[in-house]
């Protein structure tokens, strides 16, 4: 099986470095690496310190691959025929063609379909490893929260709304003169649906896991605080984080205060973070571009060097049978109880964390069954479940 790595990260902390030089170790071990970006500042190639055209993977030595992922080519592949019946709409009300072209790219889909190169490649076989440069945080959270998003609507909405378009679509195209979508136009929207529950199924397999770059910096470690709880609760594993700019011992006071702040904050990450582990990247004196640099640091940063050495972590989500009762157990790292929102519709379960939800469809074996109780301890969710009429007695 393929292992994947996300590397992901508020911006600026150098989670494309660390990708790099995690993929210059892993090719170094005898795996056959590619690693990717889906940062639309492609700086990957900057930092391996070599020319990458967007398209397919180049080899920059014996079995290290680097691609820059052509993203307007997917999203005309993808999304073409959608975006093409979303212009039509728009020109019949008057936009002028490039306007009407720039309204109808879905927002943030270069990024989205980046990830289906992602897919693709793992689908081939030809790689041990695929390491993938994330967006920032924020960003990485919404695409990674996208599949299962889509599924509800597709699931609930999306059968309804195209049987209400193919019965009307003549009577409608010739009462409003709005083109209305064909054929084409719906299975497309159905294939991204598709590739997309493919990739989250890529990304939450027992081969994948994310980690997390941050510097020891107070805001920094708020945000990758709430990224790990965020992560859990749309079932990603996170098997490390990366304190990446650590300053090593100095004499002079302005050094040493430094060390003394960040060793303080690492403390605290190790404390909140754990048993996610928190390894260190020293601040180097000059910037680490190229090959050699690159295995050099990964040298100094995992464990024999070697970035697949970290343990494999549990999925964030399990379900547990107790006798009568079904457990589904959501582990929710730094939660609080007062974020944390747990409600029943239907055959759903709604977890809220913050200002994220998660809408958990219950597979066909808890649908004859309610929810009876839930509590938070130590970061883990507990949704009690009981048969309806055990329920209702009790």
């Amino acid at each position: 099986m393929t292992r994947v790595l996300l590397y992901t990260g508020k911006g600026g902390v150098g989670k494309t470095t660390l990708s790099a030089a995690a993929a210059v170790a892993a090719a170094e071990r005898g795996h056959r690496t590619l690693v990717m970006s889906t940062d639309p500042a492609h700086s990957l190639a900057d930092v391996l310190a070599v020319d990458v055209a967007p398209g397919a993977p180049r080899e920059l030595a014996d079995r290290l691959w680097v691609e820059h992922i052509d993203a307007r080519q997917l999203l005309e592949r993808s999304w073409g025929a959608v975006q093409d019946y979303l212009s039509g709409v728009l020109a019949s009300a008057g936009v002028d063609a490039v306007a009407a072209e720039e309204l109808t790219v879905l927002p943030g889909a270069e990024e989205v379909l980046s990830l289906l190169e992602v897919r693709d490649k793992v689908a081939t076989g030809d790689y041990d490893v695929v390491i993938l440069d994330c967006a920032p945080t924020a960003e990485t959270l919404r695409l990674l929260a996208l599949p299962e998003a889509l599924e509800w609507y597709m699931r609930r909405i999306w059968p309804l709304e195209r049987r209400v378009v193919a019965a009307l679509r003549t009577p409608l195209a010739k009462a409003t003169r709005v083109p209305m979508p064909d054929s084409g136009v719906l299975d497309a929207v159905e294939r991204l649906h598709a590739d997309l529950g493919q990739v989250r199924d890529v990304l939450t397999s027992d081969d994948a896991s994310v980690r997390l770059v941050l510097t020891p910096d107070a805001v920094v470690l708020a945000e990758a605080r709430r990224t790990l709880t965020s992560l859990s609760l749309y079932g990603y594993r996170v098997d490390g984080a990366l304190a990446n700019r650590v300053f090593p011992p100095g004499r002079d006071k302005w050094r040493a205060g430094w060390v003394r702040a960040q060793q303080e904050r690492l403390a605290s990450a190790r404390a909140d973070l754990d048993p996610v582990p928190v390894l260190t990247v020293p601040y180097l004196p000059a910037e680490p571009v190229g090959l050699a640099d690159l295995g050099a640091l990964a040298a100094e940063v995992y464990p024999h060097g070697d970035p697949l050495a970290l343990p494999r972590v549990e999925p964030p989500l399990q379900v547990e049978r107790l006798g009568e009762q079904i457990v589904v157990v959501l582990r929710l790292p730094l939660a609080a109880k007062g974020d944390v929102d747990v409600a029943e519709r239907g055959n759903e379960l709604i977890v809220t964390v913050g200002a994220y939800r998660r809408v958990l469809a219950l597979p066909s074996a808890l649908q004859r069954y309610a929810v009876t109780g839930a509590g938070l301890v130590d970061g883990v969710l507990r949704v009690r479940f009981l048969p309806r009429d055990e329920g209702r007695r009790r």
